[in-house]
């Protein structure tokens, strides 16, 4: 298939640049794959479509304020933390990176640009930078929010049961739930259990291919416990659904897969990528945002439902004003 199979036309105004003032306020837009049906609803009404035995699997990556500001020979400069390797050095993105030179921060931080062997920028801290990052770093917001990124970004660009550092995007499914809503749904029998992929770059890196099948994504980082392991079997086993919330539990479960209907304790990276006519083997529902055109992400989806039908379901969206992407509004697809 081609990338352009998966263009649309997205309105700018559409794209939300804020999130609801209350996180399960935002709409819900529920798409029944086999009647090819569509209902609106709010995120709150979500319980409404889970029944006792579901298993809801949420990513709990933490987003690090990973954007660093600083000078370099008096120029003003930004720094992007797109992964650690270790201790005080990372895998950067830099505005006019240079070899060998040197970022001054704040408080006495400072930080030396230099390459791997994979051509990637890797910026060395002199010193260790975690608390820094947390006090003086912005989130890093996709540059289809175009506004700088706020203080109050470090709560509603976080979900509220993220755990583990490490992401620079948030997984925004996830953004909707509120602490109140997540019991109502654990009162109603519905299992709820944990996965961690650190959204990085390969996740929102754009399709410039013309053919999707060569396009190449990064690896991004993996676990698996072996409790949700358990759980997601038991749950095939048992006829019981498994709702992956957001395209990154959808990954992090799909590259867990041994054989249709089973995954094993996973902690790597991958580097999968899912586009039609992909066979899913362990997702049975998903609860996702409203993505890019030509994104990975939407061809995700795509091999999800069907391209066409998903397709229909945009235009409804659009017709009817649902706000899209990162801060925008949800659907449940089951």
């Amino acid at each position: 298939m081609k990338a352009e199979d998966f263009d649309y036309n997205l309105p700018p105004n559409l794209i939300a640049s804020y999130p609801k003032d209350k996180r399960d306020d935002s709409r819900l837009l529920v798409l029944n794959k086999e009647e090819k049906s569509v209902v609106h609803k709010n995120f709150f009404n979500l319980s409404d479509y889970l029944v006792p035995g579901d298993l809801l699997i949420l990513n709990n990556t933490k987003v690090i304020p990973a954007r660093l500001l600083g000078t370099r020979d008096e120029d003003n400069t930004e720094l992007l933390l797109t992964s650690r390797i270790s201790g005080n050095e990372w895998k950067v993105l830099v505005t006019k990176p240079k070899v060998d030179s040197e970022i001054r921060f704040e408080e006495g931080l400072s930080g030396k640009l230099t390459k791997n062997e994979l051509n990637e920028w890797i910026v060395i801290f002199n010193r260790d930078a975690d608390e820094y990052i947390q006090q003086y770093g912005k989130m890093p917001l996709p540059p289809y929010i175009e506004r700088e990124s706020e203080e109050k970004d470090k709560e509603t660009y976080q979900t509220i049961y993220a755990k583990k550092d490490g992401a620079i995007a948030a997984p925004t499914a996830g953004l909707h739930f509120t602490k109140e809503l997540m019991e109502e749904i654990r009162n109603q029998c519905v299992d709820i259990k944990f996965v961690t992929l650190h959204v990085g770059i390969g996740t929102f890196r754009p399709v410039k291919t013309e053919k999707i099948e060569d396009h190449i994504m990064h690896g991004e980082y993996v676990e698996i416990s072996e409790d949700t392991a358990s759980a997601v079997n038991f749950a095939k086993k048992s006829s019981r659904r498994v709702i992956a919330v957001g395209t990154t539990a959808v990954r992090a479960l799909e590259s867990a897969a041994d054989n249709p209907g089973e995954v094993s304790a996973f902690s790597d990276f991958t580097d999968l990528f899912i586009y039609p006519p992909y066979d899913y083997k362990i997702v049975d529902a998903m609860i996702t945002n409203f993505h890019l055109p030509k994104s990975t992400l939407l061809m995700l989806v795509s091999a999800f439902c069907g391209r066409e039908l998903l397709f229909e379901s945009y235009n409804t969206a659009i017709k009817e004003s649902y706000r899209f992407l990162s801060y925008g509004d949800a659907m449940f697809i089951y």
